[in-house]
């Protein structure tokens, strides 16, 4: 299977496997489940599952446990609650994402923060689930990798930091900082739970890590110059917001040569990494995908 056939066959899994869930879940609750499922189920390229798939793949000599695909459908949910709360008025005021309407803006604020806050708490369920893996060992790993891309170190963490650099400039340390929390903890998780749940030895399982801290980086960084210079309606969503918020960003800071010649500069030391590995191709396309997207 050629690797784009790969990630479109991966992003179907894993949205069959998010609407089934969210389907079958008993809730007398419709609204809520309903907004849960126009942000989870609203499209994209599901990079965060197939980095899952990839890796566990990588992990298990080729083959796919039906457990990973449970553990891509978790990370693809969590990362969907983020976006909703990225979307609020409070946050960065999106009206559209991927070419609809923000979940705030389809339903109600408080529809979406409870939406996002239901995917979030349904992410760790799905993990810590005897589907997923009957080692109630990963079974805590997994949860427990969450639980830091997530939280106050991770994701919660950089987008406060995100916000702060709304009021004051940020140099380019603090901005490395911020965009490894916001974006790339949740990127190097989707990665690295797909090693655990794949079975991956420490000496993978550690340049998994390296392979997904440099590769979050440098998708963040592709995303700074879609902002600057993408299509609105390629994207889905409104670009210059950076600018318009005031926000530092790689770009502003670097220019946009610079920026594109460091995202390549990171892609190019995460390929490394993965040299050992000959079976490694299908990370190492997303990993070139990740920076060349034009959405």
């Amino acid at each position: 299977m050629e690797f784009s056939d790969q990630l479109a066959s991966d992003a179907a899994a894993t949205a069959a496997l998010i609407d089934d869930i969210l389907r079958t879940d008993q809730s007398s609750a419709q609204r809520l489940r309903e907004a849960m499922i126009h942000a989870a189920m609203s499209g994209g390229k599901r990079l965060r599952a197939a980095l899952v798939l990839g890796a566990a793949r990588l992990s298990n000599d080729g083959s796919q446990q039906p457990g990973a695909l449970r553990v891509a459908a978790a990370l693809e949910m969590l990362h969907a609650y983020s976006l909703v709360h990225d979307d609020l008025p409070s946050m960065d005021d999106a009206a559209t994402r991927r070419g609809k309407p923000s979940c705030h803006v389809a339903f109600d604020e408080a529809t979406a923060i409870l939406a996002g806050d239901a995917l979030q708490t349904m992410a760790f369920g799905i993990l810590a689930d005897t589907r997923t893996h009957s080692d109630p060992a990963v079974q805590t790993r997994l949860v427990a990798a969450l639980a830091s891309a997530s939280g106050l170190a991770g994701m919660a963490g950089g987008q406060m930091l995100d916000l702060q650099g709304e009021v004051r400039q940020l140099d380019v340390a603090e901005i490395t900082e911020m965009q490894s929390m916001k974006t790339g903890a949740l990127i190097q998780c989707a990665t690295i739970c797909g090693g655990i749940v794949g079975g991956a030895d420490h000496r993978l399982l550690d340049a998994l890590g390296t392979f997904s801290r440099d590769f979050g980086l440098a998708f963040q960084i592709a995303d700074d110059l879609l902002d600057y210079h993408g299509d609105a309606v390629t994207l889905g969503k409104p670009t210059g917001q950076d600018a318009k918020r005031a926000k530092g960003s790689f770009v502003a800071l670097m220019g946009a040569g610079e920026a594109r010649a460091t995202a390549h500069r990171l892609i190019d030391s995460a390929l490394a990494v993965l040299a050992p590995w000959p079976q490694a191709g299908y990370l190492k396309y997303l990993a070139t995908f990740a920076i060349a997207r034009k959405s």
